[in-house]
């Protein structure tokens, strides 16, 4: 059983070491952005529906897709997530891009009260005041510069991130596979008008594979296989290796440095999500020990 945790718990560090080279990779292809979304979810769709197939036919279900409006929307949700991420990693920073789209836990929960009707908690509205205010030091100094739009777009990816989030709690349990692999071909199909624009050099080719197998496809296996073997506050805390990572990655392979204040307001907002993260954590476990 201990073994089978450590496992779970290397996976999840492996799959957060693996996503938080999206900002260097996205940085190194010099292609469009929308169209570097759209190979990275054809190639991740194709990994990921061998996964999902090996483990279909491991349990013996015939029927390797269910289609329902859950799903759908949830998909579609992904698929503006990283197509967002890609836009905005081109358009800002990686700090900037990855910090402002890891708000999206404070998104859930502000969501959760209106689609799910779940209470937002007092501990929620003091993480929202927090990460607004680190949100903010974001967008200081980026005035009138260019990196204001990649800044809102990378919020806007976050919420997107939220909503997949929802979908994912009101989907049955099992099928996160299935959406996401549904999100990436939507991915693929909307970006195709920006594919055959241009074809991107050999070193945009690898850089592209890269992304689709190993930033965005096998990191997903990881994490489902680890996610159902351990806690909740876990999960969330290794998490927070992707957003510390990534413009670490960036600044030794291109030199790019995030602003002062914007290491400010992601030092604000990654404390903000982790603090209330563990709050609920700590109020969850007296609750099923009471």
């Amino acid at each position: 059983m201990k073994n089978e945790r450590f496992k779970a718990l290397l996976f999840l560090v492996i799959s957060a070491v693996l996503w938080s080279t999206g900002g260097i990779l996205i940085k190194l292809v010099d292609w469009n952005p929308i169209a570097i979304a759209g190979i990275r979810s054809g190639i991740s769709a194709l990994v990921i529906y061998l996964y999902i197939r090996r483990k279909r036919k491991n349990t013996k279900q015939k029927k390797l897709f269910k289609l329902n409006k859950v799903k759908v929307t949830g998909a579609c949700m992904y698929a503006s997530m990283v197509v967002l991420f890609v836009v905005a990693t081109k358009s800002t920073t990686a700090a900037n891009a990855i910090l402002l789209q890891y708000t999206a836990p404070i998104w859930v929960a502000i969501l959760s009260g209106w689609i799910l009707k779940e209470k937002v908690k007092s501990v929620d509205w003091v993480a929202i005041l927090f990460v607004m205010m680190g949100m903010v030091m974001f967008f200081i100094g980026d005035l009138g510069s260019g990196e204001m739009f990649g800044n809102l777009v990378a919020l806007v990816s976050g919420v997107a991130l939220a909503g997949e989030m929802i979908m994912f709690k009101l989907q049955e349990e099992g099928t996160a596979g299935e959406m996401i692999f549904l999100g990436n071909c939507i991915t693929l199909i909307a970006s195709i008008p920006f594919i055959l624009k241009s074809v991107p050099s050999m070193q945009s080719v690898l850089g592209l594979v890269l992304l689709g197998v190993f930033q965005l496809g096998i990191p997903f296996i990881f994490f489902s296989e680890a996610i159902p073997k351990v806690s909740a506050i876990e999960a969330i805390l290794i998490s927070v290796v992707e957003p510390l990572l990534n413009p670490v990655w960036v600044f030794i392979f291109v030199g790019e440095q995030p602003s002062k204040w914007a290491l400010i307001g992601g030092i604000i907002v990654v404390s903000s999500v982790i603090g209330r993260s563990i709050i609920i954590n700590r109020k969850n476990r007296k609750m099923a020990t009471s």
